[in-house]
């Protein structure tokens, strides 16, 4: 075991004189509460180290020792339906409001283990060997670690065992046992390995229109929110972790304030799960990492998300990862970087934040896993760029990494227009090989629709700055046409509420039947406009209101409503463009751009 003694001290960073071999990434025990640290440098005998906890009390002079592993966190049944600190400490299901000093991992629990492996099978790396009722209530495979291998020479029964307890005894390649608890520890900033990084061929559904319907993220695929203040990120976040239709969520509150965490931590726990019915909280892990915990296991904090991840991932899962926000992070990246003395680049930021952000983003995929079956890591990363500024240097290298980037806008949030998705700011890189999968939704012509929609959104912002010039009645009337139908994208379908119990969520069956209205209703008004209709005909049909508010009047379970609702349509536009209703039309002066 190494040891050392401080030398200098400048809060979570200090210098020490090493006694003996540290290695880079290891991680220490600092003074007599055994604070956790992890060594991020090495000169000579001197070594650097990062500590993850309040550094106040300490001075040269104070010990430190090794542990001769890098840092690693414990990963196994009693994750799901906690909630736990940057470091996989927990903070719920304790008697004291706080971590106690030097705590490394939740004290191990107690689980109903029942054996899916007998004596003699040979088991390879991520293949289960048991299974257990975790802490959330829901079954959970135990599995053999990513660097463990051999044929199985003693399993337990079936019955209640401690997580610690060891229930499986493996004999390796070269003879020497190997003894398996329900959990392994695994380092947090070394991705766990796969057989294979497969295409994406399915978006993750996330239950708000505008995503799912014209910026889908792939199943597998990395998203990114930038948006300034107020522009609904955190909302938008917690809408995608209560809505999306993957198996596990890991919820990442990095930096943030700690109201806005406690909001999280007081409402999740409370919320039912769309497709189970149960809790929500069933397949939520939360990982609470606020503003003022120190500053390094703020660093730390994504890195343990994403091993989490991960983990789920190797069972065969889908899983989704909410990060907020990489900004935060990118602060602490700063913070510590300047006490390290290094020299500061782009906006104070160190070198080495692309690189940083790449490795994380990278951790996202659809894979095989190494037993074979097929799981996926998304990662949807929130920024909160000072200013809104999306020049700067988080959001620009985040672009860079990402395939999908929904933009929030601040106008539109101020507006009280959510989700705030600014649709010509956002894109989706992966939209075009999701075709196929949106036919089977039943929209076949969901790419097309999904080109009109943004092309008449494009064309509504450049008519509008003419109209606050000239006024929107002295456009021609093709013109007053493209607004009337891009406002109607914008109220009907863009536009969802996070408090209704109907339009909360919205199911990939009815943002198609949606979308086809939609579609229609512009051709309708189209046709009827080339028949002499005036836009303002338009706007007094009666199928128009309901139109509008067909997001929150119409569950996902009576879609026959929409039937009904394109069934008038037809009739209102029949009457509207009949012979008779044509000739108490009253021709109009030409408008002076018509002339």
């Amino acid at each position: 075991m190494s040891r050392g003694v401080i030398s200098w001290i400048s809060g979570p960073v200090l210098h020490a004189r090493a006694e003996g071999p540290f290695g880079l990434r290891e991680a220490v025990r600092v003074g007599p509460q055994a604070l956790l640290g992890e060594v991020v440098r090495l000169d000579g005998d001197t070594i650097v180290v990062q500590v993850y906890e309040d550094t106040t009390g300490l001075r040269p002079g104070v010990e430190v020792v090794g542990d001769g592993q890098p840092l690693a966190i414990h990963l196994g049944p009693g994750l799901l339906g906690r909630i736990f600190d940057g470091l996989l400490r927990p903070l719920s299901g304790l008697d004291s409001a706080h971590v106690a000093p030097g705590m490394r991992r939740a004290p191990p629990g107690v689980f109903d283990f029942e054996p899916l492996a007998a004596v003699g099978d040979v088991l390879a790396a991520g293949q289960p060997f048991g299974q257990v009722r975790g802490a959330s209530g829901r079954l959970q495979r135990c599995i053999v670690p990513p660097d463990a291998s051999g044929s199985v020479q003693g399993i337990a029964g079936a019955g209640s065992r401690g997580e610690s307890d060891v229930v499986c005894t493996l004999r390796g390649p070269g003879g020497a046992s190997r003894e398996l608890t329900m959990g392994h520890d695994w380092p947090v900033r070394v991705p766990r390995p796969v057989r294979a990084r497969l295409p994406a061929g399915a978006p993750l559904v996330t239950g708000q229109r505008i995503l799912d319907s014209l910026f889908p993220v792939a199943l597998g695929g990395k998203a990114a929110i930038p948006g300034g203040f107020g522009t609904g990120k955190t909302v938008l976040l917690e809408a995608l972790a209560k809505g999306c239709n993957a198996d596990v969520i890991v919820y990442l509150g990095c930096g943030e304030r700690g109201n806005e965490l406690a909001g999280v931590l007081e409402e999740f726990p409370t919320l039912t799960d769309p497709r189970s019915g149960g809790p929500l909280m069933d397949r939520t892990v939360v990982i609470a990492n606020t503003s003022n915990m120190p500053v390094a296991a703020r660093e730390a904090s994504i890195y343990s998300a994403a091993t989490v991840a991960e983990y789920f991932r190797d069972q065969g899962l889908d899983v989704a990862l909410m990060a907020d926000s990489t900004s935060r992070w990118a602060e602490a990246l700063r913070e510590v970087s300047g006490r390290f003395g290094e020299l500061p680049g782009e906006g104070g930021y160190p070198a080495y934040l692309s690189s940083r952000l790449a490795d994380f983003y990278e951790r996202a995929a659809v894979v095989e896993t190494l037993a074979g079956g097929r799981g996926s890591v998304t990662l949807i990363g929130a920024i909160s760029p000072p200013s809104g500024d999306f020049s700067e240097p988080v959001t620009s290298h985040t672009k860079r990494y990402v395939r999908a980037y929904w933009a929030l806008d601040v106008k539109r949030a101020q507006a009280r227009f959510y989700p705030a998705v600014h649709p010509l700011q956002s894109y989706a890189e992966d939209a075009r090989g999701f075709a196929p999968w949106w036919a089977e939704q039943g929209n076949g012509d969901w790419l097309k629709l999904r080109r009109r929609f943004l092309t008449l959104l494009d064309e509504q912002a450049h008519l509008e700055r003419m109209a606050r010039i000239i006024g929107k009645d002295a456009l021609p009337v093709r013109q007053q046409l493209t607004l009337f139908c891009a406002e109607l994208i914008n109220e009907a379908f863009l536009r969802q509420s996070a408090f209704s119990e109907i339009d909360r969520v919205c199911s990939p069956q009815r943002q198609a039947a949606m979308m086809r209205l939609i579609g229609k209703f512009i051709d309708l008004a189209d046709a009827a406009v080339n028949a002499g209709v005036h836009p303002e005909q338009l706007a007094r049909l009666a199928t128009l209101r309901p139109l509008q508010r067909m997001g929150e009047d119409v569950a996902d379970t009576a879609l026959e409503r929409l039937a009904e609702l394109e069934a008038r349509l037809d009739r209102e536009f029949a009457d509207l463009t009949s012979p008779a209703a044509n000739a108490n039309i009253t021709p109009e002066a030409p408008h002076a751009t018509e002339r």
